[in-house]
């Protein structure tokens, strides 16, 4: 990689760090942001700089096996961001920082499952793991939140959001702090309305104890049936005149399977990757698509799957797609 390159990638460090600060997302000297350079290589954010106010000399270029190939020092979170370049090779950049509601709100609760449908739809449920130090240590909790999500929060320390691009990350990061403030101020307006504002979300369904060949023809069928005897489906679907063909796909292999809804009733099943909506994604998000892992309507918002089709117009059917992606949680795969 060249220099120039390098040099680029500082820039967009330095612009993305001012924009933290600028919308009080970073304070003080804490928070690092880094970029990959290549397979081995990335730039982080020295120690004990101010986001806000960073120079190209205060971000350092290393090796991804802790050699620093600068003379500066860099920051003391230099094992969670390589740890989580190691994992996550799509992963291109990662912002990590203590935002203020965020880390309040951790403080008392273990989970946030926002209520405002944009949070719900670009965050999902964020769960949090334990952080016992100063510094990430062990980021082997941290790794593991992050196969389900793209941003993880540490109790007692902070967030951590990875992505193809450093904004992504910004965003990623400033939505949930945007869904933890609301959350707090609903709770006061509960309060003097002697309300209880956090309802949990009740799913009727069990997963079911038998297990499925991911893709199978059976675990095909069983959704069929499943989601055309689901009580909550027929009405949703009645009432928001759910027709359209929706397709799902097997990114490996190109397997693909359509189902044809009319008012919410899967009435045909084919093999049409032409289908109006076709939602493309790896074995490995499929797994957790089905397990419960991950939310769909979150996998296309972080990209981890790919949606072909008018985002626009499916939202229109989002309750009876959002009983759909429950209802897969009953046929569990292996």
């Amino acid at each position: 990689m060249e220099n120039e390159d390098i040099q680029n990638f500082k820039k967009n460090i330095i612009a993305i760090g001012r924009l933290l600060w600028e919308k009080n997302l970073v304070t003080g000297l804490n928070g690092n942001i880094s970029r990959r350079v290549d397979d081995e290589t990335i730039v982080l954010t020295g120690h004990g700089t101010c986001l806000g106010l960073l120079q190209e000399t205060d971000i350092v270029h290393m090796r991804l096996d802790g050699e620093v190939l600068e003379k500066e020092s860099v920051s003391s979170e230099k094992l969670l961001h390589t740890e989580v370049y190691k994992n996550f090779l799509e992963t291109t950049a990662i912002i990590h920082t203590h935002t203020t509601y965020t880390n309040a709100y951790f403080l008392q609760n273990e989970s946030l499952t926002p209520q405002i449908f944009e949070s719900k739809l670009y965050l999902g449920s964020i769960q949090s793991v334990e952080q016992n130090s100063p510094a990430v240590t062990d980021a082997t909790p941290v790794i593991e939140a992050l196969k389900s999500n793209n941003i993880a929060v540490l109790r007692n320390h902070g967030v951590v959001a990875k992505g193809g691009d450093l904004f992504d990350c910004f965003l990623l990061i400033q939505a949930l702090e945007e869904a933890v403030t609301i959350d707090a101020i609903s709770r006061l307006y509960a309060r003097d309305s002697g309300e209880n504002s956090q309802e949990k979300e009740q799913i009727n369904d069990t997963p079911g104890t038998k297990k499925y060949t991911l893709f199978s023809q059976e675990q095909i069928d069983d959704i069929v049936k499943i989601t055309n005897a689901d009580e909550q489906m027929k009405e949703l679907g009645r009432k928001t005149k759910m027709t359209m063909d929706l397709a799902v796909q097997l990114e490996e292999t190109g397997a693909t399977y359509s189902f044809s809804f009319k008012d919410g009733r899967i009435v045909k099943v084919g093999n049409d990757p032409e289908a109006e909506f076709l939602i493309c994604a790896p074995e490995n998000i499929w797994r957790a698509v089905f397990n419960r892992e991950i939310d769909p309507f979150v996998a296309t918002t972080q990209k981890k799957m790919n949606l072909k089709g008018d985002f626009a117009k499916i939202s229109k059917w989002y309750a009876p797609c959002s009983r759909i992606f429950e209802l897969w949680g009953a046929v569990p795969v292996k």
